[in-house]
């Protein structure tokens, strides 16, 4: 007796665990050095880097080089996409982990503004751009492995892993920043800031360790042995995708309340106004992403029944409403509140959203592309929402303390995510080799008839 074959896109065993474990590991090693940077920009760098101005106008401009890195992410996406698409997704995994961990490790290197003058910020721009370009290709191309390693009826699942892997990230950064922020204030600003950045080079070790052990997705294989990759992935993108590239777009505004809460909400609930203690504040972060590590694997699971659109949905609105409710926490001085409402708003709710667009953006695209939608996509998005803590600053005011236009504006950024994913189609039962196929995907929408 013969034992058949498995179909051509599909996985060995033990490979869609394998892929989703790397991505985990491999987003969480990455944006560990990610969100340092956010911590010290919030913390630290007014002092040491922008201390030539006054308290709000530095806090201002640290803010400011957070956002320099999304800029430079879609710049990062056009690259890195084209080269996922032709080469494959390990190559690109594998590349922007180490390009994070060596510019993360350099900027824990830089001198200050005192000992270099006006060169230290420029220098600490540069490398807060590489680390940009890194997180460019990041996301997409581990969503993309993990998607296309994962059984079709439980992509949502498998593919969650990378923004876990994400949360547990910004996890271990704030819980490493948590003692560092608890040292008196002298030996903090000269040379404890720098210990969470050196750090890195044990990130990019241990994470090239795992992904090089990966293997490239069945669905990439049989995409360049079939049809050959794409010359030019990008051109075949905005010429037959362009309608689910400006959806990408529009859905990753979403990203703006993770960057008001981590960032903004961060440097107000600790400035003079409100008068919380920075150790206090970073622990709300600790257990809000404690939460979300169990969140976000759930919603996913719950698209994989219930749809895409849906959960998406309940993460969008509801983070609109929450933001509205936290920051009012933080503005009354309560703790307690706000450490339970940022819970609820970043643990629970944001999660709904965030587990499921690694899916919900992949499963627009056919494989010949996916990499590259996702990457354009999801980074001129998160191009804006980086920028969305520099204009928080801005508009709350002289004092720093108007917590209600802060909690309109992201409110107002999460309206083009609700109308992304009304007009988008369903995919989570089109099976993976025919994703991106108009057609395919409406009759899988459809209820099937029953006959007699």
């Amino acid at each position: 007796m013969t034992v058949p074959a498995p179909p051509r896109d599909a996985s060995p065993p033990g490979q869609p665990k394998k892929a989703a474990a790397a991505a985990w590991i491999g987003s969480a090693l990455e944006y560990y050095d990610f969100f340092i940077y956010g911590s010290a920009a919030a913390l630290i760098f007014p002092e040491i880097f922008f201390d030539d101005s006054d308290p709000a106008t530095a806090t201002l401009l640290s803010l400011a080089t957070f956002g320099v890195a999304y800029a430079a992410r879609p710049i990062g996406a056009l690259f890195l996409g084209h080269i996922g698409d032709r080469l494959g997704r390990k190559k690109i995994m594998v590349f922007t982990l180490m390009l994070m961990g060596l510019s993360t490790f350099l900027i824990g290197c830089l001198p200050t503004r005192a000992q270099v003058g006006s060169l230290a910020p420029v220098l600490l721009v540069l490398c807060r751009v590489l680390q940009g370009i890194s997180a460019a290709g990041e996301q997409a191309s581990a969503n993309s492995m993990t998607l296309e390693h994962a059984p079709p009826d439980r992509r949502g699942f498998f593919t969650s892993f990378t923004l876990s892997g994400t949360q547990g990230g910004q996890l271990l950064a704030t819980l490493v920043f948590i003692p560092i922020a608890a040292l008196p204030e002298e030996q903090l600003l000269s040379w404890g800031w720098r210990v969470p950045f050196w750090l890195s080079v044990a990130v990019a070790v241990v994470g090239w360790v795992i992904r090089r052990r990966l293997d490239e997705t069945p669905a990439f294989e049989q995409q360049t042995a079939g049809e050959g990759v794409v010359k030019l992935p990008l051109m075949v993108l905005l010429r037959e995708h362009w309608a689910d590239v400006l959806r990408v777009v529009a859905g990753a505004l979403i990203a703006s309340v993770s960057t008001v809460f981590t960032v903004w909400a961060l440097a107000y609930a600790t400035s003079d106004t409100v008068g919380m203690s920075r150790s206090s504040m970073l622990w709300v972060g600790a257990l809000a992403n404690v939460v979300a590590l169990a969140a976000i694997p759930l919603w996913a699971a719950l698209s994989d029944r219930v749809g895409r659109r849906p959960v998406y949905l309940i993460g969008a609105v509801g983070s609109a409403v929450t933001m509205f409710l936290y920051l009012w926490a933080i503005s009354t001085g309560g703790y307690a509140l706000t450490l339970l409402l940022g819970i609820i708003a970043f643990g629970v709710v944001y999660s709904a959203a965030n587990g499921v667009w690694p899916s919900f953006y992949g499963e627009m695209f056919p494989t010949r592309v996916r990499l590259s939608g996702v990457a354009i996509g999801t980074q001129i998005g998160f191009a804006v929402a980086g920028f969305a803590v520099t204009f928080a600053a801005r508009i709350a005011g002289p004092d720093g303390d108007d917590w209600t236009a802060v909690a309109l504006f992201t409110a107002a950024l999460c309206v083009p995510p609700v109308i992304a994913a009304i007009t988008a189609r369903e995919t989570h039962r089109v099976p993976t080799e025919r994703l991106g196929e108009r057609a395919v995907e409406e009759s899988a929408q459809r209820p099937a008839k029953v006959t007699a």
